[in-house]
């Protein structure tokens, strides 16, 4: 590995000769110059790592030094020093992107710690993470043997999606292997918990019920609004944990975050399902019952969620809640920059409901272009693709706004997506269902073990056709395909994102809970 090169530009660059070799000794490459203009000089010549530029110099000072590098090489790390403390040259450095700021007479080891924080930082917080890992591998394995409950679930998803995002910049693939074989424990092991629980849950049976999509209004919203605060909603569909985990620095700036919680979605994992369930505050055979109008069944063609405001009003009138309602569902660019130029409206209201659709579209996007499964190509770039669509998004510039007004906010999502691996085989008619995840019919074929399976869908408050109606999920990372043109179908879907089965990732999705600054 080549050695670091530093520049170091001083007037009296002879009084910091034992500096040098210091640094020399330590195993950096240090070229030493008098002035601004050598300095520019060299920077044309050489490729440096990092300059250090002492900010009162004659001729050039610093700082128009620094300017005038920086117009060359913008990204190039550059340390100012100087024996000034007066806030208008700090706001000049600052302002011009600089790496650090040293006050005189700077210490060797004030460089050295400059040096490794500038240059080494992501190395040594790999290196560290990876060793964390290491170290909790072997604990966290047993933890998941244990009898857990539906929050210590919680704590172990949470956790993964930490040893993820601390893992993404290091270079040891080994690691990243291990956390995966883990991960998949975790998966299969949590897919038998739920599939054992779920039943009872949607009973009330067990005293360790999670929050679930039908309850998450009731149990999540209602206790936390502010009866002296607008609140509004935010459901960004398909949002991962990971993925929440991502954005969240960029939100942290103008929001305070009071509670980072996960509840679980209902099975199917998908809009249809879990986010009627989540507006109406009922099951899907419930709504179908209760309020066949509101209800399309999934062969028929239109819209499955066109009802999502009457569903919540209901919702709000069973459970005595009278405010003033608003429903805007954002499907592309341009609903998005009205919303957005017109979001002060929205300030009339007691509740405001704001859906995007953008991460559901990245998803069967990535499906189906080929560009997009190049830019999303694996678990890290699917979060960064994500972040960079926020970062520069109108629901972002609705956040920041919104972040002026002293209300309360909700960002949540209606059911998470997996990465699938593996295909399953199964038989059916036509008029089986087209999901990747769930199937649902009179004549299905498959191998009971490989699926979680309902031979009496009504148990479980889903619809069924006729009699002989059975609904299986696929787990994990397993995808349906059928036995005609088997291969080509399974080579199409394989490392494509899809949602309506059972995973951690598809199941354990964020309520997150902000408030003004």
């Amino acid at each position: 590995m080549s050695k670091i090169r530093i520049l170091w530009a001083d007037d009296e660059i002879d009084m910091l000769k034992a500096h040098i070799i210091y640094l020399t000794e330590k195993g950096y490459d240090v070229d030493a110059v008098n002035s601004g203009d050598e300095a520019i000089d060299l920077v044309k010549q050489n490729n440096y790592d990092i300059v250090f530029l002492d900010e009162q110099m004659p001729g050039l000072s610093g700082i128009e030094t620094l300017e005038r590098i920086k117009a060359i090489y913008p990204n190039l790390a550059v340390v100012m020093i100087t024996k000034s403390e007066e806030e208008s040259i700090m706001e000049d450095a600052i302002g011009s992107n600089i790496a650090d700021y040293l006050i005189k007479p700077v210490k060797p080891s004030q460089i050295l710690l400059s040096l490794k924080r500038n240059l080494e930082n992501k190395k040594l917080a790999g290196e560290k993470a990876s060793l964390t890992y290491q170290q909790q591998f072997r604990e966290f394995g047993m933890k998941l043997n244990d009898r857990l409950s539906p929050e210590e679930w919680v704590d172990i998803y949470k956790q993964l999606i930490r040893f993820e995002s601390d893992l993404e910049t290091v270079d040891d693939e080994g690691i990243k292997q291990v956390l995966n074989m883990q991960k998949d424990e975790a998966n299969a092991l949590f897919t038998k918990y739920y599939e054992n629980n779920y039943y009872d849950w949607l009973y009330g049976k067990s005293e360790e019920r999670p929050t679930l999509s039908q309850n998450l209004i009731k149990e999540k919203i209602f206790p936390s609004m502010s009866p002296d605060k607008k609140t509004f909603f935010i459901l960004i569909d398909n949002l991962r944990y990971d993925q929440w985990k991502a954005i969240q620095p960029m939100i942290e700036e103008y929001f305070r975050v009071d509670n980072d919680d996960i509840y679980y979605s209902i099975l199917p994992t998908t809009t249809q399902y879990a986010r009627n369930s989540l507006f109406s505050g009922l099951m899907p055979l419930e709504i179908r019952k209760k309020y066949p109008n509101f209800w399309t069944e999934e062969h028929e063609e239109g819209s499955k969620n066109q009802f999502e405001k009457e569903l919540f009003e209901e919702q709000l009138k069973r459970h005595g809640q009278h405010l003033k309602v608003s429903y805007n569902k954002i499907l592309n660019l341009d609903a998005g920059k009205r919303l957005s130029d017109n979001i002060s409206n929205l300030m009339a209201n007691d509740f405001n409901i704001i859906v995007y659709n953008f991460v559901d579209m990245l998803s069967h996007a990535r499906t189906e272009m080929e560009i997009i499964r190049e830019l999303a190509d694996d678990e890290a770039a699917y979060r960064s693709l994500m972040r960079s669509w926020f970062e520069h998004s109108s629901l972002f510039e609705i956040i920041k706004f919104l972040s002026t007004k002293d209300i309360k906010l909700f960002i949540t999502t209606d059911h998470g997506s997996v990465r699938v691996q593996d295909a399953i085989k199964i038989v059916g008619d036509k008029n089986v269902n087209t999901n990747l995840r769930y199937k649902f019919g009179k004549s299905l074929g498959y191998k009971e073990k490989e699926v979680f399976e309902m031979n009496d869908p009504e148990k479980y408050f889903l619809p069924k056709q006729n009699i002989s109606t059975k609904w299986v999920f696929a787990r994990q990372g397993d995808f349906f395909a059928y036995p005609n043109n088997y291969n080509y179908y399974v080579k199409y879907y394989k490392n494509t994102f899809q949602h309506g089965g059972l995973s951690m990732e598809e199941v354990m999705i964020p309520i997150i809970t902000l408030s003004s600054k």
